[in-house]
């Protein structure tokens, strides 16, 4: 009898996805969510810190360096054991991380943050509305869409420049979503964050020795990055990962509204800067639409639970290190929200 009970203890073997997921997981989930925008929005602060010293291209860089050594640390990557159609998801997604954080970077700097971070927010919002199945999700993303428009205030701009580098980070957030989706649920636990975060850092090696040649850090500046780089890259990563394995893509990408909300709260406490009025009423809207949205999508019942032979797992290194040798033995193959990143 297909009842509750029986929707929430899959059957053994069933992958973690947001059908499969128990109203406890998803609820997890959330949790994840909420710690990860925190995480992302203090350590975006910490980065903010040290922009007079390296700027934002060295802090970018710092960032995928110390997110590739943080992720591989709880994850050992294993290049040899992806395929054509893997390959090309994690270099997607290593592309995205560094893009998303510069393109928006340099967006501020021609645009101003509240121009910027609205461009960005497109991203999640159009995934949102797009993978969305009931006009409460559509009509949860347009309250919280509202909300990062008082909140952000954004302004008039003939920028053609700084325009496309809004949308392009905007393009890099909603890539990062839809590539860690489906990475989520070809490889198990964090591999798929940990070797993306390595080819990133890869790729920013040579430039980060060449710009740190000409602008020589200072050990503060470096250190304030390192932080950035455990709380704003090598945390939302790994989390993002697990949270897309648990809750729809379209509650997903709803809540990434919440960033404003924690780069603002990050501003007030970390930086000093108070907020004005129209960032507590668009603070306001976004919880509100959130609360909404959430609910129904808690309240949602998956779809029944489908055996398959080979399950992501969340539970890290030493469940992949088992269910690697599973295979084998089987034979089977402005303001306070100055470092306001996604």
């Amino acid at each position: 009898m297909d009842t509750a009970l029986s929707r929430q203890a899959p059957a053994p073997g069933t992958p973690l996805s947001p059908d499969t997921a128990t109203p406890r997981q998803r609820t997890g989930g959330v949790a994840v969510m909420l710690a990860s925008g925190a995480s992302n929005q203090f350590g975006a602060a910490a980065g903010a810190l040290a922009f007079p010293a390296i700027g934002a291209f060295g802090v970018v860089a710092i960032r995928q360096i110390v997110a590739a050594v943080a992720l591989s640390a709880l994850a050992r990557p294993r290049f040899r054991a992806l395929d054509r159609a893997a390959w090309a998801l994690v270099a997607g997604l290593a592309v995205t991380f560094g893009a998303m954080n510069i393109t928006l970077y340099s967006a501020v700097d021609r645009l101003g943050l509240g121009t910027a971070v609205t461009l960005e927010f497109l991203g999640p919002l159009a995934v949102a509305v797009v993978t969305s199945r009931r006009a409460r999700d559509v009509a949860g993303a347009a309250v919280a869409a509202l909300g990062v428009l008082v909140l952000t205030q954004p302004q008039p701009t003939s920028d053609i420049a700084g325009l496309g580098l809004g949308l392009a980070s905007a393009f890099a957030w909603a890539a990062y979503i839809l590539l860690n989706r489906a990475l989520g649920s070809r490889l198990s636990g964090l591999r798929a964050a940990s070797a993306a975060s390595v080819l990133s850092a890869i790729a920013w090696a040579v430039p980060a020795v060449v710009w740190f040649s000409v602008h020589p850090p200072s050990l503060r500046a470096v250190g304030l990055a390192v932080v950035c780089g455990l709380l704003s890259s090598a945390v939302p990563y790994a989390a993002d990962l697990v949270t897309l394995r648990r809750v729809p893509t379209s509650l997903f990408g709803t809540f990434m509204s919440i960033n404003p909300v924690w780069a603002a709260t990050a501003g007030w406490l970390v930086l000093g800067q108070a907020l004005a009025v129209n960032e507590w009423i668009g603070m306001g809207l976004v919880v509100i639409a959130n609360v909404v949205v959430t609910a129904a999508g808690l309240g949602r019942p998956g779809a029944p639970p489908r055996a398959t032979a080979a399950p992501p797992s969340d539970a890290g290194p030493a469940s992949d290190e088992h269910n690697a040798g599973e295979s084998r033995r089987s034979g089977r193959g402005r303001r306070g929200m100055t470092g306001l990143l996604p």
